[in-house]
């Protein structure tokens, strides 16, 4: 088997913001004279999804039922209220050694896609300024499908868009890697059929090492001559 693509998901693989995002939840659930979500919550109905689902799924579990019309609009809010955020730090909390692995993942022939539950628009304008936006031939984010990790629907869309856009590719799932921080997230890459590295920036190392095919604690400790190699024997390793 040949690796042809690798997938990257965006919040808590390539910008460390989950602190950002639980905060704009709270102020969502406040705004709504609702309790802010606990850590158990967030961890649940949050972590790995998209800001629909988590709304959705936080307010239901207040017993507030809204219209998509109105989840619409504070997605919509959060989104300003998220971009605002970040316009007020002094650094962009990028996770180190991105730009490094992407340009060695170039520099292996793969392409390079984008699977997020984040709203594409705040995606795009992270990426711009992090100044990693190019690498990406393809994103697949939140507010494009009508499901949520852990459902696999944004990496068989990303494979469908690969094969749009390059199809001399003729690319299947199982010609992708995909690299993700929760188990939402490993668990939608594995039921697309995409073998799936767990780095540990948002749960610990042995997490990550029991769930996916491999685990890492960081980006730099990503080996893609290893990788290459088990694609090529036909392995589906799991753990180091």
């Amino acid at each position: 088997m040949v690796l042809k693509v690798v997938l990257f998901d965006f919040n808590g693989v390539i910008i460390n913001d989950e602190p950002i995002h639980r905060q704009l939840i709270d102020e969502i659930l406040l705004a709504e004279n609702l309790r802010p979500a606990t850590y158990q919550e967030h961890q649940e109905f949050c972590l790995g999804r998209s800001d629909r689902v988590c709304l959705r799924t936080i307010l239901a579990h207040r017993g507030r039922n809204v219209s998509e019309e109105y989840l619409t609009k504070l997605i919509d809010n959060k989104a300003i209220a998220y971009r605002q955020k970040l316009e007020q730090l002094d650094t962009l909390p990028i996770y180190p050694g991105i730009k490094k692995i992407l340009d060695q993942i170039q520099l292996k022939g793969w392409l390079l896609g984008l699977v997020t539950g984040a709203v594409k628009g705040e995606t795009i304008s992270v990426l711009q300024k992090a100044d990693i936006f190019d690498y990406f031939q393809i994103i697949v984010a939140g507010d494009e499908i009508n499901t949520s990790k852990p459902q696999p629907d944004g990496y068989l869309l990303a494979v469908e868009r690969f094969n749009q856009s390059h199809p001399e590719l003729h690319l299947q799932p199982a010609n992708c890697l995909a690299i993700e921080d929760t188990l939402a997230g490993i668990t939608a890459a594995k039921k697309a059929g995409i073998s799936v590295i767990g780095i540990a920036h948002t749960y610990p190392y042995h997490f990550m090492h029991r769930h996916a095919n491999w685990a890492v604690d960081k980006l730099s400790e990503i080996d893609l001559d290893r990788i290459e190699v088990a694609f090529a024997r036909k392995v589906d390793s799991v753990g180091n």
